[in-house]
């Protein structure tokens, strides 16, 4: 299968310029490099479209501002020939979920145990694409996440793995643990076949969903998937998700770690992502007492300082609700006072859960002089759940 033309000396040109980018490509880290058209996802845009249209999005008003753009690579440069997708396997060493049951703990996504992993793959991207780039004489473009390219179709019509039924990657050499990232380029290049679906009538990863986040297999609603609540959703998280959130306060690995084709997965090694000590299970008790400063230093270099300290503290909050730890009683409530009031908010709903009835109706009256319309709300639905 080949993204150009067929004269031989062009086949011969096409095949060592594909060979020279899959040998840089592992030379940088990269598990996986398979090549597709800038056409290769037809579907991708009705399918982005319904997305919008059945508000799955929540507030990412991003995804719908990037619409076309998103739909058609070709939108996004009009001169790109060929697509390299790169896989990045960030196995963990042990099952995620084991810290759901340490109710003093918290969990953070198996992603972001460490450096932001935006920033190693676009960094190795860039090597690869500069050496390829001069070897070609071509033009390239490379991409992580961030920007409006749907790497997961295209992934899929390269050839990488496929969308499972809890709409990521899936790979039967990594099962769902692949970072991705893509190089556009104006030179043209033999492509891969596309891979097929093999989750059968498996629905491990839709039936290990806390929240119920999956309307149906492979669609998502974002507005009831704990990475969106935990990472992009701001202000206050509706009352009845909170309590199946537990002690998760950054992103979920459930769906993913769930996955049966992870049997095939080895753990990342060492020049990849490697989680860092005090991330794997940090205390609740200890994330608390993050002031701005100290949430800054702590996740130096990490995707979770992206959200801010409110937010994250915020997400704390929760799991310390959720966890039933009464010496956690003394922290929230000097949370309660914070200048924040989407931390001072969820302060009140932990306390409601983990102060005696009559307790935290005394404290609920010493709280007069609060001027926040949302905290007041807290005060009031926590009372009223109480009574």
């Amino acid at each position: 299968m080949s993204c150009g033309r067929n004269e031989p000396r062009e086949r011969e040109r096409r095949r060592r310029l594909t060979d020279f980018l899959r040998a840089e490509a592992l030379g940088k880290g990269f598990d996986l490099c398979r090549i597709t058209r800038p056409d290769a996802i037809p579907e991708a845009p009705q399918r982005l479209a319904d997305f919008l249209d059945a508000g799955y999005h929540g507030t990412m008003d991003w995804l719908a501002e990037t619409e076309a753009r998103r739909a058609d690579p070709r939108t996004l440069w009009s001169e790109v020939r060929a697509i390299a997708l790169f896989g990045m396997n960030y196995g963990p060493e042990h099952d995620p979920r084991t810290v759901l049951a340490m109710r003093d703990r918290a969990a953070i996504s198996v992603y972001a145990q460490n450096r932001d992993y935006h920033d190693l793959i676009k960094g190795r991207l860039k090597e690869v694409a500069t050496r390829f780039a001069a070897r070609a004489g071509a033009d390239v473009k490379v991409f992580v996440d961030t920007a409006p390219v749907m790497e997961k179709p295209l992934a899929q019509s390269a050839g990488l793995g496929w969308q499972g039924k809890h709409t990521n990657l899936v790979s039967r050499d990594y099962g769902s643990w692949l970072f991705l990232g893509s190089l556009f380029t104006t030179a043209e290049l033999d492509c891969d076949e596309p891979d097929s679906d093999h989750c059968g009538s498996c629905r491990a990863c839709l039936d290990a969903c806390p929240t119920a986040a999956f309307p149906a297999p492979y669609k998502i609603d974002a507005r009831r998937c704990i990475s969106y609540l935990t990472i992009e959703h701001k202000g206050p998280i509706d009352r009845p998700l909170r309590p199946l959130i537990g002690n998760r306060i950054y992103g979920c690995d459930d769906c993913l770690a769930a996955c049966p084709w992870n049997k095939f997965a080895a753990a990342a090694s060492e020049m990849k992502l490697k989680a860092r000590d005090d991330l794997r299970a940090p205390e609740i008790a200890f994330l608390l007492t993050l002031d701005d400063a100290a949430f800054r230093s702590l996740f130096s270099g990490s995707p979770v300082k992206r959200i801010g300290r409110d937010r994250f503290v915020r997400n704390v909050l929760i799991a310390a609700g959720n966890s039933g730890d009464v010496t956690l009683v003394d922290r929230c409530q000097a949370l309660a006072h914070d200048p924040s009031p989407t931390i001072r908010g969820m302060a009140v709903w932990a306390l409601s859960r983990l102060m005696p009835v009559e307790a935290f109706r005394r404290f609920a009256r010493g709280a007069r002089d609060e001027g926040d319309q949302t905290v007041l709300d807290e005060y009031r639905q926590a009372e009223t759940e109480l009574a």
